[in-house]
């Protein structure tokens, strides 16, 4: 069994101390990585067999090798990079915009019990809200441009971080909370010093579940109203028949919904090293 990278510190109380700079992920020490491709690759092969040998109707689900066919199409011409781009844009700002008022809207509840009782209920009924519903009623306040889109879109991120900061905050070892004020911490040091810090794993599923209701809403926003965009192009190739274009627009959601995913719990990762939790023990 490989052990983890090391270093030697010395402590004054404990001497000589073994202390790991680096744990290795789980995926990297078992080699798991690469494992996550044979379900989609499986599924490909079957698709393509089944289109090739007439069982499955490519008028209307188009073979792999077609929509492979009809992505590079769509790339040569520019247009798919042209309406990812849009997407993306839309999604970034969103995002941004979600994740800050939940941040501080969050910590709020999460801190003082009566400002989560006032504003708590309210967020609950609108938690239920479908996200097509939202989309006329932001057209028809803010118009038909970027803006409703984008706020769409924080609508969506925002309520699973707000969920996920108010009972990370609430889930904090009550010790470390009177150690705090214990050192005259005020509300604002504590929160900042304390009880953010300690609530960062289940922030992080939160960040991670709200960049997923992002990329879902995008859709939403840009079935209507949008003249750029990938959910643009899933109508264009409903409205023209064209199932191989719908597929093709499709592929660069999962694509980007992934790496961007990845790239997030990568970084969030790194903020949490200090945690000793199950995914991490050793192989």
């Amino acid at each position: 069994m490989a052990l983890p990278e090391t270093i030697v510190e010395t402590s004054p109380n404990l001497g000589e101390v073994v202390v790991p700079t680096r744990r290795p992920t789980v995926a990297r020490r078992r080699g798991w990585g690469w494992q996550g491709l044979l379900l989609p690759l499986l599924a490909a092969v079957l698709w393509e067999v089944g289109a090739r040998v007439g069982f499955v109707s490519t008028r209307l689900l188009p073979s792999p090798s077609q929509i492979a066919g009809t992505v590079f199409e769509l790339a040569a011409s520019g247009e798919l990079a042209d309406h990812t781009v849009a997407t993306l844009w839309r999604v970034l700002w969103g995002f941004l915009l979600g994740v800050t008022v939940a941040t501080v809207l969050g910590a709020a509840s999460g801190v003082s019990r009566r400002f989560r009782a006032f504003v708590d209920p309210t967020f609950q009924a609108l938690r239920s809200i479908p996200s097509i519903a939202w989309t006329p009623l932001f057209i028809l306040w803010f118009g038909i441009f970027e803006t409703p889109k984008v706020l769409l879109i924080a609508v969506g991120v925002f309520f699973p971080v707000y969920l996920a900061l108010v009972e990370g905050i609430g889930s904090v070892d009550r010790k470390l909370v009177e150690v705090g004020r214990t050192y005259g911490f005020s509300t604002f040091d504590l929160t900042r010093r304390i009880l953010l810090p300690a609530s960062l794993p289940t922030y992080l599923v939160g960040l991670r579940g709200g960049l997923g209701l992002g990329w879902m809403f995008v859709v939403a926003a840009e079935f209507l109203g949008a003249s750029r965009g990938l959910g643009y192009l899933l109508v264009d190739g409903q409205m023209t028949g064209r199932p191989a274009v719908i597929i093709a627009s499709i592929v660069p959601f999962a694509l980007l919904g992934k790496v961007t995913d990845w790239g997030l719990a990568r970084a969030g990762s790194r903020l949490v090293r200090w945690q000793d939790d199950f995914q991490s023990r050793p192989s």
